[in-house]
């Protein structure tokens, strides 16, 4: 049952075409509605076309969950999607050289080097690489899992072990899904404490929800209270009731401390959540030795203020903890993430509104009933050299570059190489070290619309269409969006001649890697669906137990095969109408009736329905933690001897994608180094002066930007820069190449549960440069 807000939603939502809106401006004009893919808002634009170019963007003021919100990067679109230097054909190493070639020619040369590589060496020899772009499109939703369980390959890689997988393990042995995370009901909390996050810059992650900025605005207006922890004064900090600069990588030491005050000082209170939790006494006991008084002097934060942190916490009538990449990148990434649910837990503000909620999104599986599930594991393989456990299926990032150029007994090195949508030479530690793995390899298949850092060295490169070109729906930002809806928006312009879908690539990719070079793409899509359906009719709770799949697989529309399947995911999930089971419920034919998308209400209470843990309950204190704990007592004694290191995000950036639009860069959007005007006093830096700055992994030269919103002892680079290497063809990006801040790291510092590259709070050298 779609529900009472979607069904008024659907009484007066516009059922025009969304592609062929007029402008009339000219006769070749007219409009198209397009979710914007650059940031995980996901907002929704209405786009200007002209001549089939896409010419301008402005916010979709009829967008049910953005609601006209635009940022710089949707405002962008055009530029980001028209940009010169995009790749539209394939090209095919000859010679050693890079060259044009027909897509017929290029999926041969793709058969050809990965199946010699499997057949002589076996499927771990190929190292899959997904980057972030992946999440951000249909296609990377739809087909690389396909090409992972077609491929039987271990060595999978990808940009998750560079931010978000601490927040994988953590739900993962909380909860039993290392998918089910929990997100702050920003619209209806009456206190929020963010740590490690800058939402007002990056837009929010792991937490869809456009217009951060004005949320949190929103939450002052109402007289609610905003706590934001960070080593630098961030522009969400500006923003803070209370602003707390924690020494950069303790946070997990802070979060303990504020568990162990709840506890000795009686303010813990389950609520609704008592039936659903166990292991708090034994919780209780772990965290002891973790008092204000313990932590306060390695965190640089007084006792005190930690202790009113956790008292404000549990008073507030509903509130939420709320943590992101600056407390997931450093060496008790894990632990930090899952001290965020513990906070939220032990006040009893999990699952309840104005709390952290589980968002429930149109194409999740069917619900199953409660009870007991299978529960999460760690290191079920582990990498061949350093012998790191995987965490969901993944091995670390920053582990690939010595998995391609060192021989073991533990098995055979990668020798070839699929990137889907990456480019880990800028993003993982020690991009010079993998510059020259990937270079030795026998094989690689690039799909990526540049030639940039990393797909320089593919044999082969595969460029996926412009996003205008392509269809949008969401299916990873849906389930952890600040509010349940659904949308769908169709490709606004055509393909043009000689250009291929990515969801065509990635199929015959697909295909041509697993022995199937040559067959019908559309096959990929009918396998999906007949496993898929053939799996749903043997379940009790399906909708469709014991019917007969070819019969439910002929009621399917949508005109290609990734729609056929969005519409099989959206009659099955939670709101569909079941192949007729529930007639007013879900299909993609309402969805398409609907394109501004249609509302499916706010977030609310699912206990226990998410949890899948073997004991059917929140597993408080999972073993895998406990036994980390140790680790974390040994960091109270800890001090840090140098200058550390911390990232920084822009709202004009995300990743290293978009530093060749000239829209995006310039301003402040520049690669500088932020540093402590006493700091720069002490080392005889002025601001614009050259910096040496040196870690572990090497050493990069900046120019100083002296600041004061940066703590005493801090410095910060932002990511994705450095775009200075020979054989890109990212013309406007090679201008002000900046500098890789992750080339300063050599790899061997990682948060051992998840194998998360530390990114935050590594020790460094500065020197002016004369």
């Amino acid at each position: 049952m779609l529900g009472g807000s979607p069904c008024a939603n659907a009484a007066t939502a516009s059922r025009e075409d969304p592609v062929s809106r007029t402008t009339g401006t000219t006769p070749d004009s007219r409009t198209a509605l397009r979710i914007c893919p650059l940031c995980e808002a996901t907002c929704g634009l209405t786009l200007t076309i002209e001549d089939n170019r896409v010419t301008g963007a402005r916010g979709d003021r009829d967008d049910v969950l953005s609601q006209g919100f635009i940022c710089p990067k949707g405002a962008s679109f055009g530029a980001v999607d028209g940009d010169q230097d995009r790749l539209r054909v394939p090209l095919v190493r000859k010679d050693g050289e890079l060259r044009e070639a027909s897509w017929e020619e290029a999926f041969d040369a793709v058969a050809a080097g990965l199946r010699s590589v499997v057949d002589a060496h076996g499927p771990d020899a190929v190292g899959v690489v997904l980057g972030n772009p992946n999440v951000h499109t249909m296609a990377g939703a739809l087909y690389p899992p396909v090409l992972l369980t077609s491929l039987g390959t271990h060595s999978v890689f990808t940009a998750s072990t560079l931010d978000q997988m601490p927040k994988h393990v953590s739900c993962g042995l909380l909860y039993g899904d290392a998918n089910a995370i929990p997100v702050p009901d920003l619209d209806h909390t009456d206190h929020l404490l963010l740590i490690g996050a800058n939402p007002v810059e990056s837009n929010g992650s792991l937490c869809t929800a456009p217009d951060f900025p004005g949320k949190l605005k929103a939450l002052r207006a109402r007289g609610g209270t905003l706590t934001v922890i960070d080593p630098r004064r961030t522009r969400t900090a500006k923003l803070a009731d209370r602003h707390v600069a924690i020494r950069p990588g303790t946070d997990a030491l802070l979060l303990a401390a504020m568990a162990n005050v709840l506890f000795e000082e009686k303010l813990v209170e389950l609520g609704d959540l008592t039936p659903h939790v166990q292991d708090v006494d034994e919780l209780a006991d772990a965290v002891r030795d973790f008092t204000p008084e313990a932590a306060s002097e390695a965190c640089d934060v007084p006792a005190g203020t930690i202790r009113a942190l956790a008292r404000e916490l549990a008073t507030a009538p509903t509130a939420a903890v709320y943590g992101r990449i600056g407390s997931c990148t450093v060496p008790h990434g894990t632990l930090a993430s899952w001290l965020v649910d513990v906070l939220n837990i032990l006040t009893g503000n999990l699952d309840r509104p104005g709390g952290a909620l589980f968002p429930q999104a149109a194409t999740d599986r069917t619900p199953r009933p409660a009870g007991p599930g299978r529960g999460f594991a760690l290191g079920r393989w582990h990498s061949r050299v350093s012998r790191h456990p995987e965490a969901k299926g993944e091995l670390p990032l920053a582990a690939l570059a010595e998995e391609i150029d060192t021989a073991t007994e533990q098995g055979e090195p990668i020798r070839a190489v699929i990137a889907v949508a990456a480019n880990p030479v800028l993003s993982a530690p020690d991009g010079d070290r993998l510059d020259k793995a990937l270079d030795s390899l026998d094989f690689m298949v690039s799909v990526d619309p540049y030639l940039n850092e990393t797909s320089r060295h593919a044999h082969v490169v595969l460029p996926p269409p412009p996003p205008s070109r392509s269809a949008h729906h969401d299916f990873a930002f849906n389930t952890l969006a600040v509010r349940n809806q659904v949308r769908y928006t169709p490709a606004a312009v055509p393909l043009e001649p000689g250009r291929m879908a990515e969801t065509e690539i990635l199929a015959r990719l697909t295909l041509a890697a697993t022995g199937m070079h040559g067959t019908d793409p559309a096959a990929v899509d009918t396998m999906v669906i007949a496993a898929t359906l053939g799996k749903s009719v043997t379940e009790a709770h399906s909708p469709v137990h014991g019917r007969d799949p070819e019969e439910l697989a002929a009621q399917l529309t949508g005109g290609t095969g990734p729609e056929r399947r969005l519409d099989m995911m959206l009659r099955l999930g939670p709101y569909g109408e079941g192949f007729g089971v529930r007639p007013d419920g879900l299909t993609l034919e309402k969805l398409l009736a609907h394109p501004h998308g249609i509302d499916l209400g706010p977030l609310g209470s699912r206990l226990p329905g998410p949890l899948k843990t073997r004991s059917g309950k929140i597993e408080l204190l999972p073993g895998p933690i406990a036994d980390d704990l140790p680790r974390l007592r040994d960091a109270l004694r800890e001090r840090p001897t140098a200058i550390v290191l911390v990232g920084r995000r822009h709202l004009r950036s995300n990743n290293s994608w978009m530093h060749n639009v000239p829209a995006l860069t310039g301003g402040t959007n520049r690669c500088t180094l932020h540093i402590h005007p006493e700091d720069a006093e002490q080392l005889g830096l002025t601001d614009g002066a050259a910096v040496r700055v040196k870690g572990a992994g090497g050493e990069v030269t900046a120019p100083a930007e002296v600041t004061d919103t940066v703590r005493r002892g801090v410095v910060s680079l932002p990511h994705g820069w450095g775009h200075g290497r020979a054989g890109t063809r990212m013309s406007h990006a090679a201008l002000d190449p900046g500098v890789n801040v992750n080339q300063l790291l050599d790899g061997s510092l990682l948060d051992p549960l998840s194998g998360t590259a530390v990114l935050n709070g590594v020790p460094v050298e500065l020197a002016p440069v004369h």
